[in-house]
Parts: C-alpha cells; sequence; structure tokens
C-alpha cells in the first residue's frame, strides 16, 4: 500500500469528506431497508469503506452498502429474523469467500458475466427497491416477504396514506430529482433531501412516521453461529452476497479507471473487499462493495488514494458515537424518497433505451434476467441468465466455428491451394474430398461437424482432413473428429491427415483421436498427403 504524496493528501481528505457526507444518509436508508436497522448500515459503511480502501486494489475506490447488497441482505434477515447472529454469519461467510476468490487469483473471472445478465440483474434490484420503498413513502411500515408481498399491501396504504409522509417523501424526492449540479459540490442532493426531510417532520409534517431509538457507541460484536443442519440455506445467499459484491465492486473499479486513468488490481480488491465485510458481519453491519456514485463524487472532490476511502469511514464513526440523538428524528418517508431515486437511477436505462434495436436473443436474457430478480429470488435470476446467456453465446460460437470447415477441393474454394495442389487434385478428378479445418472448435460446433464433414465427404473414394489453419480444439471437438475419422475410414478406401501443429495437434494426440490412421497416412504438408492420395487411387484403379 503506497502512501500518498504530499500534492495527494489534500484532496483526499476533501475526497473523504464529501464521500462521508453523501455516503451517511444512503447508509441509514440501506440500513432501514435491509431490516437491520439504520446503525447497521452505519456499521456496514464503517467496516466495508475502511478495510476496502485500505486492503483494496482500487485506490480512488470509496465502498459501502448498495443497493443490490441491500436487496439480498433484506432477504437474508426475513429468513433469520429470530437469529440475526446467523444472518451476520451469512455477511462474514460471504466476507470470507471474496477472499477465496482474490487469492486463487479468479477476480478477474467474475468480469466474464455477460453484460445483458448483469443489466437484467441490476435493472431488477432497482425496481424491487422502488417496490419496496412505495409502503414507506405513503407513510406505511415496510413489511417482509420482498416486493410481491410490497405491491399486496397497496390497497391497504392507498386507503390509509399518510399525508404527512407523502408529503414528506415528495419533498425529499423532488430534491433528489431537480437538486442543481453546481450546489450538489457542496452539498450533495441525498444529504440536502435528508436535512429538508427531516426538518419537514419537525417543524410541518410531525405525524409521519420517524426512525425512533437508534443506539450509538461502538459496535456489539456478533459470535458468528452455524447451524450445520442449515448448512444449504446459509452458504447460498452467502455465495451469492460474495458474486454480487464481487461484481458490484468490479464494475465500479472499472468507472475509476476510466476516470482517473490508472489500473486497478481485480484481485486485491476482491481481498480488500473481503475483509471488508468478514468485519462488517462480525460487529452487525450490513455487506457493502464498490459504490459507485460514491466513488465517482470522491474523485471529483480530489480523492486519488487509499486516504479518501479511509477518511470517510473515520468520520461515519465519528458521527455514529453522538448521532443518534439526530437520527432518531429522520422520517423514513424521506429515507424512502431518497431510495426511490437510488432505485430508479440503479435501472439500466441505457440498455432498456434500445429495446427495439437490441438483438433479440441478447434482450431476452436481460429481461427474463430482470423478472426472475424481482419476482423469484436473485439466485434463480442469476443462474438463469448465464444458462441462457451461455446457450446463445453457444449457438453463435457454432456458427463461426462451422465458417471454418471448407471443401477446398471444390473450384470455388481452391484460393488457399498452391498450383501444384490443384494439379494433383486434378488427377483424380472428384474422387478426393479435401476438408480443411481453420479456426477453433468447441463443444458449440461438435455435434454438428460431424453432419458437415460427413456432407463434405459424401460421393468421394479418399478424403484429406487438412488441420494447417485449426488453431484450437477442445475435448467435445476433438471426440466429434475422432467419430468422423472412424466413419470415413469405415466407408472411404482412404484418409489422409496434414497439417498437425501447435494446439490443436496436442489435444488430438492426448486424446488418442488419430488411432485408427496410419501413421504412413499422416503428413506434415497438403501436397504430400494429396500425393500419397493420388498414388493411392493409382494403384486401385491398375487393379
Amino acid at each position: 500500500m503506497a502512501s500518498p504524496a504530499k500534492n495527494e493528501v489534500l484532496g483526499d481528505i476533501y475526497g473523504g469528506i464529501t464521500a462521508a457526507v453523501v455516503a451517511l444518509p444512503l447508509a441509514l436508508a440501506f440500513g432501514v431497508a435491509s431490516g437491520v436497522g439504520p446503525i447497521g448500515g452505519l456499521y456496514g459503511a464503517i467496516a466495508v469503506g475502511f478495510f476496502a480502501a485500505v486492503f483494496g486494489g482500487t485506490p480512488s475506490q470509496v465502498s459501502g452498502p448498495t443497493g443490490p447488497m441491500t436487496v439480498v441482505m433484506a432477504a437474508v434477515v426475513a429468513q433469520f429474523a429470530d437469529n440475526l447472529p446467523q444472518a451476520f454469519a451469512i455477511v462474514s461467510l460471504g466476507g470470507l469467500m471474496q477472499i477465496a476468490f482474490g487469492i486463487t487469483r479468479i477476480g478477474r473471472y467474475v468480469s466474464y458475466t455477460p453484460y445483458t445478465v448483469v443489466s437484467g440483474f441490476m435493472s431488477g434490484v432497482g425496481v424491487i427497491i422502488i417496490l419496496i420503498q412505495t409502503l414507506p413513502f405513503l407513510g406505511s411500515p415496510t413489511v417482509g416477504g420482498g416486493p410481491l408481498n410490497a405491491i399486496m399491501g397497496w390497497p391497504q396504504a392507498l386507503q390509509h396514506t399518510n399525508m404527512h409522509a407523502l408529503a414528506i417523501a415528495a419533498l425529499s424526492l423532488g430534491i433528489m430529482i431537480f437538486w442543481p449540479a453546481r450546489i450538489a459540490r457542496i452539498l450533495p442532493s441525498p444529504l440536502a433531501a435528508l436535512i429538508a426531510g427531516t426538518f419537514a417532520a419537525y417543524f410541518v409534517f410531525t405525524a409521519a412516521p420517524k426512525i425512533g431509538t437508534v443506539p450509538t457507541g461502538l459496535p456489539q460484536f456478533y459470535l458468528p453461529t452455524v447451524d450445520l443442519t442449515n448448512l444449504p440455506a446459509i452458504v447460498q445467499p452467502a455465495l451469492i452476497l460474495a458474486l454480487l459484491g464481487s461484481i458490484d465492486s468490479l464494475l465500479t473499479s472499472l468507472v475509476a479507471d476510466s476516470i482517473t486513468r490508472t489500473r486497478h488490481n481485480s484481485n486485491r480488491e476482491l481481498i480488500g473487499q473481503g475483509i471488508g465485510n468478514t468485519i462488517a458481519g462480525l460487529i452487525g453491519g450490513i455487506p457493502g462493495a464498490g459504490a459507485t456514485m460514491r466513488t465517482v463524487i470522491n474523485v471529483r472532490a480530489g480523492g486519488r488514494t487509499w486516504l479518501s476511502g479511509a477518511l470517510h469511514s473515520v468520520i461515519l464513526l465519528m458521527l455514529v458515537l453522538g448521532l443518534g440523538p439526530i437520527a432518531e428524528q429522520i422520517p423514513h418517508a424521506a429515507l424512502a424518497g431518497i431510495l426511490v431515486k437510488v432505485g430508479w437511477d440503479i435501472i439500466d436505462w441505457q440498455y432498456l433505451k434500445r429495446i427495439r434495436s437490441a438483438p433479440r436473443d441478447k434482450l431476452f436474457v436481460m429481461l427474463v434476467t430482470l423478472v426472475l430478480t424481482v419476482f423469484v429470488d436473485l439466485i434463480t435470476a442469476v443462474a438463469v441468465g448465464l444458462i441462457l446467456a451461455g446457450f446463445i453465446t453457444a449457438r453463435w460460437m457454432e456458427t463461426e466455428e462451422l465458417k471454418g470447415v471448407t471443401q477446398l477441393a471444390l473450384p470455388e474454394n481452391q484460393d488457399h491451394l498452391s498450383v501444384e495442389e490443384r494439379q494433383a487434385l486434378q488427377s483424380f478428378n472428384g474422387g478426393i474430398a479435401l476438408i480443411g479445418l481453420r479456426g477453433r472448435f468447441s463443444y458449440a460446433s461438435a455435434r454438428e461437424l460431424i453432419q458437415r464433414v460427413g456432407a463434405g465427404i459424401s460421393g468421394h473414394r479418399v478424403a484429406i482432413f487438412d488441420f494447417t489453419e485449426a488453431a484450437h480444439v477442445d475435448t467435445s471437438a476433438a471426440l466429434s473428429i475422432e467419430s468422423f475419422l472412424d466413419s470415413a475410414e469405415n466407408e472411404l478406401e482412404g484418409v489422409y491427415v496434414c497439417g498437425l501443429s501447435g494446439p490443436a495437434a496436442e489435444t488430438l494426440k492426448k486424446l488418442d483421436v488419430l488411432k485408427r490412421i496410419p501413421t504412413e497416412n499422416i503428413f506434415s504438408t497438403r501436397l504430400g498427403a494429396i500425393r500419397a492420395a493420388n498414388a493411392s487411387l493409382s494403384q486401385s484403379a491398375d487393379q
């Protein structure tokens, strides 16, 4: 961990203060939304923000509770409402998984998650946040069970709307939407909405429900407890917290890189995030990840090193030690107005604007992931999204890979052949099938590969399989090659192989794919194989 240069310290201090100002209302709001309470949001912001900054791999990143992580935590709290130590143990277990991701250096693989899955998931999370916050927006208490239960609570909430709460929620939402950008540099819109909503509830709309008692002081230590008989129910949410937190953080790291023109360390970032979430679970804090809005604000305020993120957590800790009496006066409706705007911003509107022009199959993956995220659960949504995206990618790969199977003996495909090779092929016009396998071949094209090659050798007496331009062959494709080589060996007078070199040849040899091809029928050059095939046909004609 490099120490910040002297000329960076001032920018880091200002960035840390600004990030703390933005983080305060969001931490309170996310804590309430998670079901843990406002102090849980602050403890999460302090733990994750400090340790991710000190031990992470993105110097300018500010971490803390985020919308997606809060939605998962809300589901965990609902499931383990009677056993909060176990809920916090899940947070710590998710952090340990993130540390394992970083140590095993698989951080870069997280970024391979298809954009359509990430888009659908994030948009679904945004919709969930908005739906859940509709009840406190109208002055009703939040309900467990996710967005479906919130929707079922609408008729009751509309019949008993608390007009004071509605006015405060509308005020805070209006400030979040219309707050001038120039003023936001000094007073961020979430903090302005929180202050305005609290003052309005204290002096004017006094009937709006408030947060109530908020504990202050140092956090309580939660000794992790794990019920081994219920292990799957513990591991699953911990894994989704780890994966979601990793994806969320690394996407924010990419944003920070683009602004600061630097390059983050993915694996180290996961270790830092994991340490932060592990500590958060031990002190009763909700999980967090790299927070895009707070990171951007930090960078624009001058934050460039780990000092700004660490300072933002220290400031929040100082506030926690004496914030209770003030936080108790914050109305739920003010937090609801803030979170509705946060949820709206999480929705991937940039992709949704392209619905008419986006590829149908990719759009289908995105919408399925979104719907499952909102109405089923997060784990199912990600799993189904990844499977669908994998099928679509495999179909595209099949089409592209099969373009590399060419009947080179046909006149229209002989541009790749030398003059000598063309002349040699003409000796027995139509008797030789010269099949060129170019590029890479994988499981996606393995099944169709047999059909395509079978059609190419049909009606010929001998076949030559040219691997000169074959770059890569995986196990599935290699076994398909073995299958069509065996079929050709049984049906034709002779089978020849040429151009074996590089990784493709190594895979074929390791799997003993060429075991039925005589050694004298394997050539290093295409011309050698063509001449041998001609000699075989000549000998057959003489007999």
